[in-house]
């Protein structure tokens, strides 16, 4: 088994290629031995069942038809021996289609063994592996990896050669409401502006602030910038309790005060610092006071 999870590890040529289960075998599918590489009719290779792509670029497709036209097909498909001379395809559904269009009566493929837990995640593989995905498309095959085929985060990132934190970043991607997931579908935001987003609690938060991301063309950083202030809590100043003036210091403040025929305050601390406050409402009043005091 761990023979095996090392072959993985290296990604999509290494499942394709794992010695558990591409060994040449004395048996045979139709007139092909099981593990070789041979020119296979079109007709006879089915497509996957498994296979999770769901669009295809027809100006690529139609290159890629030319291209095959003019000098065959260079990297082999990967197919699975349904017996009787029949064939199902793991890898290769572009070059299969191209080929078809092309008007090729054989294909080069490479014959393996596999069943449909193996089929379905060779097939995810692969399509994670091109180069033409969104951010979204990927995180979905993450998820399905991590969910169909059984595999842990950690399983993952060696069956791919990916760190695990990419791949939990991608999946936190499917956390997001649909109308920011299409915005990175649609390449309207980037892959850092939704990272920052996810970070915001509130499904409203989210939504308003893509629709200001997208109004003011707002770069990742800045959106950074505002999510964290959005996470930060107010600080607020919790009141010092005023502690009440001694006995002796109140009954002084009123003599004052009636002496001076005047409001006195006297704000004092528990280490014994304060002051004497005599507020007043006029030079004339201040002058009065002034004039006790003197």
């Amino acid at each position: 088994m761990k023979e095996k999870r090392r072959a993985l590890g290296r990604g999509l040529d290494a499942i394709l290629e794992s010695p558990d289960t591409t060994t040449l075998s004395k048996d045979r599918s139709g007139p092909f031995v099981i593990g070789s590489v041979t020119n296979i009719p079109v007709g006879n290779i089915e497509s996957n069942p498994f296979q999770p792509r769901d669009s295809m670029e027809e100006t690529s497709l139609a290159e890629l038809t030319e291209s095959i036209r003019t000098l065959g097909i260079i990297q082999p498909l990967t197919v699975r021996s349904l017996g009787y001379d029949k064939y199902q395809l793991i890898a290769g559904e572009r070059r299969l289609l191209a080929a078809r269009k092309a008007g090729m009566k054989e294909i080069p493929a490479f014959i393996r063994v596999a069943n449909d837990q193996e089929m379905l995640e060779m097939a995810l593989v692969e399509n994670i592996q091109r180069k033409d995905l969104n951010p979204i498309q990927i995180a979905i095959g993450f998820q399905r990896l991590t969910e169909e085929c059984n595999l842990t985060q950690e399983q993952l990132s060696q069956r791919l050669g990916k760190n695990r934190t990419t791949i939990s970043n991608f999946i936190r991607l499917l956390k997001l409401p649909p109308e920011i997931q299409v915005a990175i579908r649609n390449e309207q935001i980037t892959m850092g502006h939704a990272r920052a987003l996810i970070n915001i609690e509130s499904v409203d938060n989210q939504i308003n602030m893509l629709r200001m991301i997208l109004d003011r063309t707002l770069s990742v950083r800045e959106v950074e910038d505002l999510v964290r202030n959005l996470r930060t809590p107010l600080r607020i100043k919790t009141p010092v309790k005023k502690q009440p003036l001694p006995q002796k210091y109140s009954d002084i403040q009123r003599a004052i005060a009636e002496k001076l025929s005047a409001k006195v305050d006297i704000q004092r601390n528990n280490k014994g610092k304060g002051s004497v406050v005599i507020p007043f409402d006029s030079d004339d009043e201040l002058e009065r006071i002034i004039s006790y005091i003197l």
